[in-house]
C-alpha cells in the first residue's frame, strides 16, 4: 500500500528575528503607592512602561489626550514621549513602572513600529494575566533577587504584549501590521533573518503565495512602504545597531546586502539624511 505523506507547514516565528537584532531590556524604578503628579519620557533615552494595579490615576500624553483609568491598567510608552501620570490620595494608586530600552536606541524598527502610548485595562490582555500575576507578587514581596526577576518579568511583558498585537490584528499599517498578516508575515520574516540577500519582488510574493503584482499591492497597503524601501531601511536600521558597536563599515555593509561600504553609505544617505560618520559625530540615538 502507498503511504500518503503530508508536508505540514512550520508555522512563522514573528518575533525572534526582530528581538535577536533589537532585544529589549526593562529597568523596574518603581513599585508601590503613588501621589501627585510626574511627568516622564522628556530628554529621555528610553521608554517606559507603568502598571496600575489598584486605585485610579489620570494618564496624559504628549498629543494632550488624558485618560482617567478606574481599573487596572497598562500604560505603555515605547520611545521617549513626554507624558504625565496624576492621583490624589484619595486615589490610592498602586503602581510598578520600569523603563524600557532596545539593543540599536529607541530609533529602530520595532519601537517605530509601535504606538506613541498603548493604554489598555489588563482585562482586555488574558493573554498577559500569568506574568502580571507572578510580576506583582514580586513587587508585594521581598524575596532576593526581586529587582531582576522584576526586570525580566516586564521584559517578556513587553513580548507576549507584541503577540496580542499581532494575534489581535489591532495595529492597521505598519510592521506589526504585516507581521499580523499570515502571508506578508513569511515574506517580511526572510527580510528580517537574510538582509544580504538580494530580494526581488518576485521572490518575495512566492513565498507569500501571491502574484507579483497583488503582494507588491498588498505589502504597500498593509505596510506602507514598498518591498524594496523596507528592505533599505531595515539594512540601515541593521547598520546603525552595528555602528554603535564599533563595527567596521565594510564588515557591516557586507552582513547587510550591500557590495561596498560607499553603496552602503550612499543608502544610509538617502534614508537618514546623514553619511555614516556623520551620523556617529552627532551620537544619534
Amino acid at each position: 500500500m502507498r503511504q500518503i505523506v503530508q508536508k505540514c507547514e512550520v508555522p512563522v516565528d514573528r518575533l525572534s528575528s526582530l528581538l535577536h537584532h533589537f532585544n529589549l531590556h526593562a529597568s523596574t524604578f518603581h513599585r508601590g503607592g503613588f501621589c501627585g503628579t510626574n511627568s516622564y519620557g522628556a530628554n529621555e533615552a528610553h521608554g517606559h512602561i507603568h502598571l496600575l494595579r489598584a486605585g485610579r490615576l489620570s494618564f496624559r500624553d504628549s498629543d494632550g489626550h488624558e485618560l482617567r483609568l478606574e481599573e487596572p491598567s497598562l500604560m505603555l510608552v515605547a520611545r521617549p514621549r513626554l507624558h504625565r501620570m496624576s492621583a490624589s490620595e484619595a486615589d490610592g494608586a498602586e503602581l510598578v513602572c520600569a523603563t524600557l530600552a532596545f539593543d540599536g536606541g529607541f530609533d529602530n524598527p520595532l519601537a517605530r513600529a509601535l504606538p506613541g502610548a498603548i493604554v489598555k485595562p489588563l482585562r482586555e490582555l488574558p493573554s498577559l494575566n500569568g506574568c502580571l500575576d507572578w510580576l506583582f507578587a514580586e513587587a508585594a514581596g521581598d524575596d532576593c533577587g526581586r529587582e531582576l526577576v522584576l526586570n525580566r518579568l516586564f521584559e517578556l511583558m513587553v513580548i507576549q504584549l507584541l503577540r496580542h498585537l499581532m494575534n489581535s490584528r489591532e495595529l492597521a499599517s505598519g510592521m506589526m501590521a504585516g507581521l499580523a498578516e499570515p502571508r506578508l508575515a513569511r515574506a517580511l520574516n526572510q527580510l528580517h533573518e537574510r538582509p544580504q540577500h538580494g530580494w526581488s519582488v518576485a521572490e518575495l510574493a512566492t513565498l507569500a503565495g501571491m502574484s507579483r503584482a497583488s503582494f507588491a499591492a498588498h505589502f504597500h497597503q498593509v505596510v506602507g512602504a514598498t518591498p524594496a524601501d523596507y528592505l533599505v531601511g531595515w539594512r540601515v536600521s541593521l547598520a546603525q545597531k552595528r555602528l554603535r558597536e564599533g563595527r567596521p563599515m565594510a564588515l557591516i555593509a557586507d552582513e547587510v546586502g550591500y557590495e561596498s561600504p560607499s553603496a552602503l553609505a550612499r543608502a544610509f544617505r538617502r534614508k537618514i539624511g546623514l553619511s555614516p560618520s556623520e551620523w556617529l559625530r552627532q551620537g544619534v540615538q
